[in-house]
């Protein structure tokens, strides 16, 4: 049994070190925290723009700064009240695009976001029991209705000019619904970030696994993991960052 494992986690080593060498990353020099794999990764793809879907009030963005990335940061945020601080927070750096006060989904539609105690839990999805006996502060106090609409009616509109993007959604379990709007955005982007979940937190989200073969089937592979949200009465990891870029099957089609 031991040896399974020692080869599995071999395997595992040199699958993810593969996959740094495609695109000119020495795995040894590397710094495994999001930061440093993010910082990676824009240094490798060199996105005109990174858009941030999922801002709350810009936390992502100042990380893209603190890690050394000078390009166009595009944030979307549809929580009426955390977006006008996120308007607030952008308003020192002229290359960070705040868009308006909207959600992402498939198609236009309006509908109902569910506030958090947390504000950064909150979703299009209803939380389920699972998360908030985790996490109290995932609790819904409030419910807004939203315009929904597509990225890629969207991201013209905010930003004209072309170029590869690297595409970050942070959504609470609405993320496949903003990639089945974002079709003609996917084909500009280079490399994405997700947040996935191991179980199910919000009702009808989908679930890690099913996420990866979605993201696989539109062009893209894993690239690495970050683990998350973790239940701190146990240690069990409920969320993580996945790391996706272009896959070199998909580069040449």
């Amino acid at each position: 049994m031991a040896a399974f494992v020692n080869g599995i986690a071999r395997w595992a080593r040199n699958t993810i070190k593969d996959s740094f060498l495609r695109i000119g990353v020495d795995v040894r020099t590397l710094d495994h925290t999001e930061g440093g794999i993010l910082r990676r990764l824009l240094e490798a793809t060199r996105p005109a723009a990174v858009l941030d879907v999922g801002a709350n009030i810009g936390q992502y963005a100042r990380q893209l700064r603190a890690v050394g990335y000078r390009g166009t940061i595009v944030s979307f945020e549809a929580v009426e009240a955390i977006h006008a601080r996120l308007v607030l927070a952008a308003q020192e750096d002229p290359a960070w695009i705040v868009a308006p006060c909207l959600a992402l989904g498939s198609a236009p539609a309006r509908s109902s976001i569910k506030v958090s105690a947390n504000t950064v839990s909150s979703s299009l999805l209803t939380v389920l029991p699972a998360s908030v006996e985790v996490a109290p502060l995932s609790n819904q106090i409030d419910v807004q209705l939203v315009e929904i609409a597509r990225l890629d009616d969207v991201l013209p509109r905010v930003l004209p000019s072309g170029g590869d993007l690297f595409l970050k959604i942070d959504t609470q379990g609405y993320e496949n619904e903003v990639l089945l709007g974002a079709r003609g955005t996917l084909a500009r982007t280079t490399a994405l970030q997700l947040e996935l979940s191991l179980t199910p937190l919000y009702a009808g989200a989908p679930v890690m696994w099913e996420m990866i073969r979605n993201i696989e089937e539109r062009g893209f592979e894993l690239f690495n993991l970050v683990p998350g949200f973790r239940d701190p009465a146990t240690g069990r990891l409920l969320q993580a960052d996945g790391f996706f870029v272009r896959s070199l099957k998909s580069a040449d089609s």
